[in-house]
């Protein structure tokens, strides 16, 4: 297995540091306000990467950790009328409603900056002692400052010199910094902000410190991975590599993985811009598992372009899928529609011989989803060829049972296709605001039914017309009628 090194902009061979674990810090959110389609895809890609791991037989720890301290959080408190600690609880609830819809797990450790001020306070004190930090007598108290100077490698994450970054960085403006590019490990705390105690005074951390403390309690020294969006490189990860070797003297992360934006009009989301996408927003009109697809059909390290179109495109690929499994469970239970044409069965047989290792192969490649779910939309197209040649053998039917176990069982490992179909026509009902309950539409079947009994064939007909016009389609079966949501 592969996976492209952020550090040494190399694809590497994933080689644990112990064999068979695998320790993954991933940076979660900073909770002041609803995620948006990035944050949506930031936690899409490593929850596929700890699933796949996992199906690869590693031990895997996972630690995601949650912002709950930070100058948006006071902002926001301010704005809301309520306290920092209430408007962090707050948004954090709002983050596992969101992402439990998105089929995102929870990580094995979900740590606060707040409950790790401690272990922060020791790392600073450690890095002052060694000279890597400095304390600084500000107008509201004494804040601490690392200097980057101190350490000559700073810059090799995102592959810049010093030089060059204190020419286009945006740094924190603050004369009594020796260097521009020096970041606050501890703030002094301003009147009316929250405060901790500290050998420094009344104070709070800065950002980059409290992942630093995290992953050195819950994963140790040395990780695996460490990984989130590519908008945190620098300076999040390139001050948290300084702060943590200079601390230890040891590599902080073997590989370091980032996920790219997710664009609108080629232009990153920003609220300057007012581009913002909210995931509670997009679910009020997509499916949740739509949003995953669209999210997974292109590699994690492009930038993805986000389009309503694409979306529907998810939408209309998932519905193919879970309509395949509704005629393969016809085909099971005997139901078949018109003539057997003569049974080709080779084409279905050696796709279901060679896609696992094909799907092996392609996450192995740096988790190329991307490419991992064409094999899996080109095993429903076949499983599709294949059924409409009315197969009834025995044999055949197994074929059909084995495709089916197969398309769940690696959908399993992108949280993908885990629903029945009925299940997915009824939650779309939801989605697309279609007035009509399941069971008024089952009454609407009934109805037509004794229309076409009674051979009242034009009442029947508007009966179906009725319905398509309210989004709803029938499909007459040999035993039954069945109904569908229309994707627009």
């Amino acid at each position: 297995m592969k996976v492209f090194n952020t550090l040494t902009g190399k694809l590497e061979l994933f080689e644990p540091i112990e064999d068979k674990k695998v320790g993954i810090y991933a940076c979660g959110v900073t909770v002041y306000d609803l995620c948006h389609i990035g944050h949506a895809r930031s936690a899409v890609v490593f929850d596929v990467i700890v699933r796949y791991l996992r199906y690869k037989g590693y031990d895997v720890k996972f630690v995601r950790n949650f912002t709950d301290i930070d100058d948006k959080i006071i902002k926001k408190a301010n704005e809301e009328g309520i306290s920092w600690s209430e408007v962090a609880e707050k948004y954090t609830r709002e983050y596992y409603i969101d992402m439990d819809k998105l089929g995102i797990m929870r990580a094995n450790i979900e740590p606060k900056a707040t409950e790790h001020i401690g272990e922060m306070i020791e790392i600073i004190k450690g890095l002052i002692e060694k000279g890597h930090a400095y304390v600084v007598e500000e107008d509201d108290g004494k804040s601490v400052y690392f200097s980057v100077e101190s350490f000559p490698q700073y810059g090799k994450l995102s592959h810049r010199k010093i030089e060059d970054l204190l020419h286009g960085a945006r740094v924190e403006v603050n004369e009594r910094k020796r260097n521009p590019l020096d970041f606050a490990l501890w703030k002094a705390s301003k009147k009316g902000e929250p405060w901790w105690d500290s050998p420094w005074g009344k104070g709070r951390p800065g950002w980059h410190i409290e992942c630093s403390a995290m992953v050195f309690k819950h994963l140790g020294q040395t990780i695996d991975i460490h990984g989130g969006g590519a908008d945190l490189i620098f300076p999040h990860h390139e001050n948290e590599i300084a702060q943590s070797e200079a601390y230890t003297g040891k590599p902080f992360a073997k590989y370091w993985i980032h996920n790219g934006f997710v664009t609108i009009n080629k232009e990153k989301m920003s609220k300057s811009l007012g581009n913002v996408l909210n995931i509670r927003d997009l679910l009020h009109i997509y499916d949740a598992e739509a949003l995953r697809v669209f999210l997974l059909s292109s590699h994690y390290r492009s930038p993805i372009e986000f389009d309503h179109e694409y979306i529907k495109e998810s939408e209309a690929t998932l519905d193919r899928f879970y309509s395949t499994l509704m005629r393969i469970d016809e085909f099971e239970r005997g139901i078949v529609s018109g003539r057997k044409k003569g049974t080709n069965s080779s084409a279905l047989e050696s796709l279901l011989e060679k896609l696992p290792q094909e799907f092996v192969s392609s996450m192995d490649d740096d988790f190329n989803t991307a490419r991992a779910l064409g094999g899996i939309f080109e095993l429903i197209k076949e499983v599709n060829r294949f059924m409409d040649q009315n197969p009834q053998e025995e044999q055949h039917i197994q074929l059909l049972t084995r495709a089916k176990i197969l398309l769940k069982e690696l959908g399993s490992v992108l949280n993908l296709f885990q629903r029945e179909p009925i299940d997915w026509y009824r939650d779309l009902l939801k989605i697309k605001k279609i007035e009509l309950s399941e069971e008024d539409i089952n009454n609407y079947i009934k109805e037509r039914a004794e229309a076409r009994s009674n051979k009242e064939w034009q009442r029947a007909d508007k009966i179906r017309n009725d319905l398509f016009a309210k989004g709803i389609l029938l499909e007459d079966r040999p035993d039954r009628t069945i109904w569908k949501v229309k994707i627009t």
